[in-house]
């Protein structure tokens, strides 16, 4: 474990807190979504900053650092992966996901429109559907409702765990979901890795107003960077997807980290 992953839990959790409850009260009604990859060494001067800028961050089960494991569903051709490489504009995404620090887990749907609005369902689900939830009557009609997809059209494609930081600035117009850790195995290959110590940003802004992350990231050197856990991983981990608009995604975050990401 490298000195910056050693030093980031005890410096979350000197962070002032802010509950779920006040969370959940915040809508960020004229939204918009950036993703940045750092490092984490970058990331200890980040947090700095945004303590002394008067972030908060989430605290769940006595915890600033939230572990999350997600499995991904698709179908045998990959029809979202390919969605997301091939440009479509309108696109979903399948998973189920659990909260370890609350042990919930829930089957999510994630719908991008042609507008580039990005709208999220889910719904609660046992734990041990997390790989499977085509016997779930409940989670299946949720699932036909809400998404183009059916239960038996899916598969669990790949899965991925990490550890998730989130920060709200003081005037409530802004949230930022940090993750580090990433781990990722495919279930199709059996190949699996790490994105080591490669750190994924997404900012969560009203449009309408001013963010300070912004000023924060760029003081750093933080550039946005539109990745999605699930392509990379897949990209890494399947030989025989299609991945040309990824390759080079992979060969950014690789020099972010000045490290070659293998494996196994």
């Amino acid at each position: 474990m490298n000195n910056a992953r050693t030093i980031l839990e005890p410096l979350a959790g000197s962070i002032p807190s802010v509950s779920l409850e006040e969370m959940d009260s915040v809508r960020l009604l004229n939204r918009t979504d950036t993703k940045y990859v750092t490092d984490e060494t970058t990331l200890v001067s980040l947090l700095e900053d945004a303590r002394a800028a008067g972030y908060r961050a989430l605290e769940t089960s006595g915890s600033k650092l939230s572990p999350y494991t997600t499995v991904y569903y698709d179908t045998d051709g990959l029809k979202m992966y390919l969605a997301h490489h091939d440009k479509r504009l309108v696109r979903q995404k399948v998973r189920t996901r659990i909260y370890e620090n609350s042990g919930e887990a829930y089957l999510e749907i994630k719908r991008k429109d042609n507008h580039g609005r990005t709208r999220k369902k889910r719904t609660r689900i046992p734990c041990d559907e997390l790989l499977g939830f085509g016997g779930d009557g409940d989670a299946c009609d949720y699932l036909a409702r809400h998404s183009a997809f059916t239960a038996d059209m899916l598969q669990p494609v790949l899965s991925t765990s990490f550890a998730r930081i989130t920060l709200v600035n003081a005037a409530m117009t802004e949230r930022l979901t940090i993750d580090t850790g990433v781990h990722f195995s495919n279930y199709r290959t059996g190949l699996g890795g790490s994105l080591k110590d490669a750190v994924i940003i997404e900012l969560k802004q009203d449009g309408r107003y001013a963010s300070q992350m912004k000023g924060i990231l760029l003081d750093h050197r933080v550039k946005p960077l539109r990745v999605s856990k699930y392509c990379i991983a897949e990209t890494l981990t399947d030989p025989s997807a299609k991945k040309n608009r990824f390759k080079e995604k992979v060969r950014s975050i690789e020099k972010i980290i000045n490290d070659k990401i293998e494996v196994i």
